[in-house]
């Protein structure tokens, strides 16, 4: 793939989270909304999806109000083991509904970074996090494959269904183990492959945005993790993901090509 149409790419994912975060809408069902119809998407509550993904009903109730969009497709938090004092790197946090939750499990010894490449996604979670209990949390305007993070520096690195929307997996890895510390893992939920796209599918610029046109098979993943140096690697699909998949583009029949999966790994 040419430089060129990544960069195409990216403009179209930022130009469309641009949309979900100006919304007024608070309402969704799929990693990217708009690839729903409007009135699917006005029908289906948030926290109704956000509990489909693995939330709790108190993670959902202790967040600032306009955090959680339903952008995910699981629940990193689940698998990210947080202890008091680390410092963790969301990626693609969005309006920074995993980072708030990531916050009180670290403490104020510890640091939450949130890195997104849509402005309007920052400014949304740099407001959200205007409260005292958020003074350790902070978000930039980055794209994952080029990390505004100092080498080392991280313990944790979490993300919800956002490797799949970059058009350049392999510089992703490649930029997490750089930023992580020895020992350091990744607690990721992400869309991965499971059968292969029919070309129409792949092409579709707007299925790219809603992470389905994007997503890798698992021995891709895998040898990018290997590649880069990553070991003790770990890939779950998650069967049950295929209930709000299929809500996420109807008619496509995305749930028979792709799944959520929990990947996890250490540096």
């Amino acid at each position: 793939m040419t430089e060129v149409k990544r960069d195409k790419i990216r403009e179209n994912v930022r130009k469309n989270y641009k949309e979900i975060a100006l919304s007024p809408i608070q309402s969704g069902s799929c990693c990217a909304p708009s690839c729903c119809e409007p009135e699917q998407l006005q029908s289906i509550s948030i926290e109704e999806v956000s509990k489909k993904m693995g939330y709790t009903v108190e993670e959902l109730s202790n967040i600032p109000n306009g955090a959680n969009m339903g952008l995910g497709c699981g629940n990193p938090q689940a698998i990210a083991d947080l202890k008091e004092g680390e410092t963790v790197l969301d990626l693609g946090s969005g309006g920074g509904f995993d980072c708030f939750l990531a916050a009180p499990k670290v403490g104020v010894n510890g640091k939450v970074i949130g890195v997104d490449m849509t402005p309007e996604m920052i400014t949304k979670a740099r407001t959200n996090a205007e409260k005292p209990q958020f003074k350790h949390v902070e978000f930039r305007l980055g794209e994952i494959e080029h990390l505004p993070v100092a080498d080392s520096t991280v313990d944790v690195i979490i993300s919800n269904c956002v490797i799949n929307l970059s058009p350049n997996k392999e510089q992703v890895f490649k930029e997490t183990y750089r930023v992580l510390k020895k020992g350091g893992r990744l607690a990721i939920s992400d869309i991965v492959l499971t059968a292969e796209l029919p070309v129409e599918m792949k092409e579709n610029m707007k299925l790219y945005s809603g992470c389905i046109a994007g997503a890798s098979p698992i021995q891709e993943i895998e040898m990018y993790l290997k590649e880069v140096g990553f070991n003790n690697i770990q890939i779950t699909p998650k069967d049950e993901s295929k209930e709000f998949i299929r809500e996420w583009a109807p008619g496509t029949n995305a749930e028979e090509y792709i799944v959520s999966a929990i990947i996890e790994a250490r540096k």
